[in-house]
């Protein structure tokens, strides 16, 4: 904290909570862009200063906020590591520096733009929180750490005592097409396999017909709803399931009432033409006015209808952002938490989902606030695999949105099988994004069994401990989440086998003196040609081992070609 004690004005340029010595090693940083989130990328620190920044006035795809230090060589088990989090869902930057004694030096901060953080006297700045977590045992020695801090702390306990519905979103069903017979009929269809929240997105509200228009406009369109929504959440909430709703409260359109109305609430410099991202402008919500109107817009929609669970997303970068005359991310930033605390106060049942055009805004100061993340746009199961293991670090599943999709992927037009896409799923806060009446008979039955596994392991996925595994082939990704004396295991191939043997998976993380039975959950159906010798478990038997022999001898594995997957059950042995 900064307090200006003087008559004169102090500028910040940079601060950051802490200046911390790291171990002398390796970084892992993460980046990516869009459908492509927390991709990784590992070195060692030369001479001199590393930094990565974000300057988009969101966690952001590219920069997310938090990286890793270890020892040379360290991995999931092993080595001493130091993980930062800086919990700020704003501009921000992260830096690693080899002093000139040869010391490894971290610092994260907020980034400011010129001039906009002048104290007058008197003033104060706080910084945002910097979380860090040390362990000698490697990432999942940090993972252990940090999901039961998010847990407890961030979270407050509130989802422990909540298991998290399995949804049905809509918009890679029908986009912003909307139908009120067709949506219903999706609604019942998703009932069917087990959904048990139905998320209407995008196309909802008045004039919203594609992303270049109706913004900022929060209510129901007369076309599509002559009625209002209430005949189709009467009709979801008749089936069983919660009715939840998609927002973008922080935008307008240009083609829209509210700004036709208001072209002074757009956040920007007046001096300078802002550009419009996706069709649309940032709402300037440090003024009160915006903020209290955009409040009233959602405060009516969730005092009117029986809607339980909030979509909020965030499609556009900032850009100038600027407020009668003075720069203002930072503001802009904290008036996005007012509001969502606004609303939570007035709605305290209603659930909200962090989005910003999928994994750009997943940081631990909007988890304080929200009961979710939308992990990535991208719902192809292979990218997915790889995206939610880079999640995992630093965020525990029950938070990590994870959608069966179509199976020709809309975001890398791969297709994918059904067992692929539910059974990565699986592992995180479940749903279904897709157009379930196009399923055939054995696909509807294999997503409702892979829902009817989630709901039965619901309390081991969502308050395990989850241990990523180190497997010989590197084309396959392996964890397995475990509580007590059971565990589920996931081996997903992703890349075709550089091994034409399949090795055992040496699993790690389970009670050495415990006796389980094992079975593997999905054995694969294609002819065993495939396989010379096959293992027991693969023909359906049960295997008995201690957690000591399966971490030193391993599980016998079947060979899996690119985009198969084998999930195991372990259950403490009775005999």
């Amino acid at each position: 904290r900064v307090h200006n004690l003087s008559d004169a004005p102090l500028r910040l340029d940079w601060i950051s909570p802490v200046a911390l010595e790291a171990p002398d090693g390796e970084v892992l940083a993460f980046g990516g862009r869009w459908a492509r989130e927390f991709d990784t990328q590992r070195f060692r620190p030369g001479v001199g200063l590393w930094a990565t920044e974000s300057r988009t006035g969101r966690t952001s795809h590219h920069a997310p906020p938090f990286l890793v230090v270890g020892d040379a060589g360290f991995g999931e088990h092993h080595g001493q590591v130091l993980g930062l989090h800086f919990a700020w869902s704003g501009d921000h930057r992260l830096s690693v520096e080899r002093l000139r004694d040869g010391r490894l030096q971290v610092q994260a901060g907020e980034l400011f733009w010129p001039g906009e953080m002048t104290l007058e006297g008197g003033a104060t700045y706080q910084t945002p929180v910097l979380y860090a977590a040390r362990s000698d045992m490697g990432l999942n020695g940090l993972s252990d750490r940090l999901h039961g801090f998010v847990r407890d702390r961030i979270l407050g306990g509130r989802l422990q005592s909540k298991p998290r519905p399995v949804h049905f979103n809509t918009w890679e069903a029908v986009y912003f097409r909307h139908d009120l017979d067709e949506l219903k009929a999706l609604a019942t269809r998703a009932a069917g396999v087990g959904a048990e929240r139905f998320v209407l997105d995008d196309g909802w509200f008045r004039g919203r017909n594609d992303d270049t228009a109706a913004l900022g406009d929060w209510t129901p369109d007369p076309v599509k709803y002559p009625d209002g929504l209430t005949p189709l959440v009467d009709h979801v909430t008749g089936l069983g399931l919660e009715f939840g709703l998609w927002v973008e409260p922080e935008m307008a359109n240009a083609n829209s009432d509210l700004l036709r109305a208001h072209p002074d609430w757009i956040l920007g410099d007046t001096a300078r033409i802002q550009p419009l991202g996706r069709g649309q402008y940032v709402l300037d919500l440090t003024r009160s006015e915006v903020a209290d109107a955009i409040f009233a817009q959602i405060d009516t929609l969730l005092s009117g209808n029986a809607i339980a669970y909030l979509k909020w997303d965030m499609n556009r970068d900032l850009t100038h952002p600027s407020s009668r005359g003075r720069p203002a991310s930072h503001a802009q930033t904290r008036a996005v938490y007012a509001l969502i605390d606004r609303l939570r106060a007035a709605h305290p049942s209603v659930e909200i989902e962090s989005c910003a055009s999928g994994g750009g805004r997943a940081d631990y100061e909007i988890l304080k606030r929200t009961d979710r993340v939308w992990t990535s746009d991208c719902n192809d199961p292979i990218e997915r695999q790889c995206i939610q293991r880079a999640v995992s670090i630093f965020f525990p599943p029950e938070v990590m949105g994870a959608h069966v999709g179509p199976a020709a992927s809309h975001t890398t037009a791969r297709t994918t099988s059904l067992e692929l896409r539910a059974l990565t799923a699986l592992f995180g806060h479940m749903g279904i994004e897709a157009d379930v009446r196009e399923f055939g008979e054995a696909e509807t039955d294999a997503l409702a069994a892979a829902i009817r596994l989630h709901k039965q392991s619901r309390d081991l996925l969502h308050g395990g401990r989850l241990v990523r595994q180190v497997t010989v082939d590197p084309g396959a990704i392996a964890f397995a989440v475990v509580r007590g004396h059971e565990a589920l295991v996931s081996v997903a191939q992703v890349e075709t086998p550089k091994i034409g043997a399949a090795a055992p998976l040496r699993l790690v993380g389970l009670d050495a003196e415990t006796v389980y039975d094992v079975r593997m959950v999905n054995p694969p159906k294609r002819a065993r040609a495939a396989m010379k010798r096959i293992p027991a478990l693969v023909q359906g038997e049960t295997l008995k081992a201690s957690g000591q022999w399966l971490a030193q001898a391993g599980l016998p594995m079947p060979i899996l070609r690119a985009g198969e997957i084998a999930i195991f059950q372990l259950t403490r042995s009775a005999g």
